[in-house]
């Protein structure tokens, strides 16, 4: 039995290989050569790397029993795109939720990175930025020397962040997960008072994020997740397995 995941995140990966070890054939298709690395190889799943159009979609969920889709809570187009490569192509599609975290008393939240980003307007202080290099436009025009951005060491990140106008000594090229106290060191070290932040849930490192921000006294700044329906991953298991035959 063929299974397509669409992932990227920590629940996509943990499912594929689940689903391999009951001797399903697993596809995961993943964004960037950065995911497929951290997908990793095992016996039973194939990986697709590469940014996807609802075409390739379609081709990819082909025939498939079910399509998963894991991928990041914000990335909002490509939920879009997978749901209807599926509804094109008559495959049975669950959404997988991950679970979100709790936002601290006194925490600014906002729909939007552009939201964020024009409220922080009225501020004075230095950016923690935790959301990313896509991100980076929206903060820009606040000033590169405000901006502390976090993003994984990538070459297109810092490609991102000088365009941005971020001087090199303010990125910080990290991959994650990250302790509420080394979130903690980052914030004195550069002497923080902002630390904008997407709801990553558990998984995401929000939690360590929040109480970190509260400890050193900065303002934490959320990024709300958009609105959607789907599972937790224990029912889309639990779904998977029956569809085996193994519930």
């Amino acid at each position: 039995m063929r299974f397509v995941l669409f992932s990227g995140a920590t629940e996509g990966r943990r499912l594929s290989r689940e689903l391999a070890r009951l001797g399903a054939e697993v596809t995961v298709c993943v964004a960037t050569e950065y995911g497929r690395e951290e997908q990793g190889e095992a016996e039973g799943v194939t990986v697709l790397s590469g940014r996807m159009d609802e075409g390739e979609m379609a081709r990819a969920v082909q025939g498939a029993a079910l399509c998963v889709d894991a991928t990041h809570p914000y990335a909002v187009q490509a939920s879009e795109n997978i749901r209807a490569a599926c509804e094109a192509g008559g495959v049975p599609l669950l959404r997988l939720l991950r679970e979100g975290g709790e936002p601290p008393e006194g925490a600014q939240a906002f729909a939007s990175a552009q939201e964020a980003a024009d409220w922080l307007k009225g501020t004075r202080g230095n950016i923690l930025l935790t959301t990313g290099a896509k991100e980076l436009g929206a903060f820009a025009p606040l000033g590169g020397e405000r901006l502390y951005p976090r993003v994984l060491p990538l070459a297109d990140s810092l490609a991102a962040c000088g365009v941005a106008g971020v001087p090199g000594r303010n990125i910080i090229a990290l991959q994650g997960p990250f302790s509420q106290e080394l979130n903690e060191a980052l914030i004195r070290q550069y002497h923080i008072k902002y630390l904008v932040t997407k709801d990553g849930g558990r998984a995401g490192g929000f939690a360590e994020k929040a109480r970190a921000a509260q400890a050193a006294g900065a303002a934490l700044v959320l990024i709300r997740r958009p609105k959607e329906e789907g599972l937790d991953y224990e029912t889309v298991w639990k779904k998977c397995r029956e569809m085996m035959g193994c519930g």
